[in-house]
């Protein structure tokens, strides 16, 4: 090959891989303006509702808001019942299921690794996940109202708390999976049981993490409807009884929205406001809570 070939070779080359790199700059750009039209459409009907939230959610809040009872229809009142009712149940839940999901979180991660039994738990866990709520609200009144015969606050602990448990149990088993394996060989090495390794080094290590899901958690349930419909139903008056039937804050919501009384509507739009602002609280905890952890 002489030396004018092989420099129309390279030419040719240089031109191909100019092209080459010109299609990928093109694929780039229409991937790019494809991603940040999804984005900007979905930041478009976030912040209208956040708008709508705050605009027809504060002209309910007052005082009698968080101090009075349902009422009803076209007569003053406000949420108190069922703010102590969702305060309560989510409470109880979140008292319940968290131990559990974090003892079985760390004996996946640390006891049982690849075991049938941890496989089965994971199995299960993940369906537990991605059921929906109604599920998991339909299982407990046939298990536990139907049973009773009688609607109460105890079962929408129950419902609530097996939402509680799937998340808790995937987040601790992450995070104690994200230790550095040196920590724990560490404490072996100094003669530390296992149990102290995972109570003092891997759990304290991974404290950060754990909460975050458990905090999680909380937001996912306190926003929950479907399951309380089918198990703790509501309550007009206020009750602190567990065994009755007891209000709480996403039922009284889904009640009042879909009433025909303008007292009730704003009620509603003032609970809206209310659960809205709760989650996103805890949310930011969360991301806080993650990022002084890294």
């Amino acid at each position: 090959m002489t030396t004018s070939e092989m420099l129309i070779q390279k030419a040719e080359s240089e031109r191909a891989r100019a092209a080459r790199f010109a299609a990928r700059k093109r694929v780039n750009r229409v991937a790019l303006t494809l991603s940040l039209a999804a984005m900007a459409f979905g930041l478009f009907w976030l912040a209208w509702i956040l708008f709508e939230t705050v605009r027809l959610g504060v002209g309910g809040l007052n005082w009698a808001t968080f101090t009075q009872m349902t009422p009803p229809p076209n007569e003053e009142g406000g949420i108190a019942n069922a703010l102590y009712g969702s305060f309560l149940m989510v409470s109880l839940a979140t008292f319940v299921g968290t131990p559990i999901g974090i003892m079985a979180g760390i004996y996946l991660a640390e006891y049982d690794v690849k075991g049938w039994l941890a496989s089965t738990t994971r199995f299960v866990n993940d369906i537990l996940l991605s059921a929906p709520s109604i599920v998991i609200g339909l299982f407990v009144y046939a298990v536990v109202v139907s049973r009773f015969n009688s609607f109460s606050g105890w079962a929408g602990v129950v419902a609530l708390a097996l939402i509680v448990i799937p998340v808790v149990i995937r987040t601790t088993e992450n995070m104690l999976q994200l230790v550095p394996p040196g920590l724990r060989e560490a404490a072996y090495a100094l003669g530390a049981p296992k149990w102290k390794v995972i109570m003092s080094i891997t759990l304290k290590a991974a404290r950060a993490g754990v909460v975050t899901g458990v905090l999680l958690a909380v937001a996912r349930i306190a926003g929950e409807t479907a399951p309380l419909l089918f198990t703790a139903l509501s309550n007009q008056f206020w009750t602190s009884s567990l065994g009755e039937p007891m209000a709480s804050l996403p039922v009284t919501i889904f009640k009042f929205a879909m009433s025909p009384y303008e007292n009730w509507q704003k009620l509603a739009w003032a609970g809206v406001f209310i659960i809205t602002m709760a989650v996103l609280g805890l949310n930011i905890l969360a991301r806080v809570l993650t990022r002084n952890k890294h």
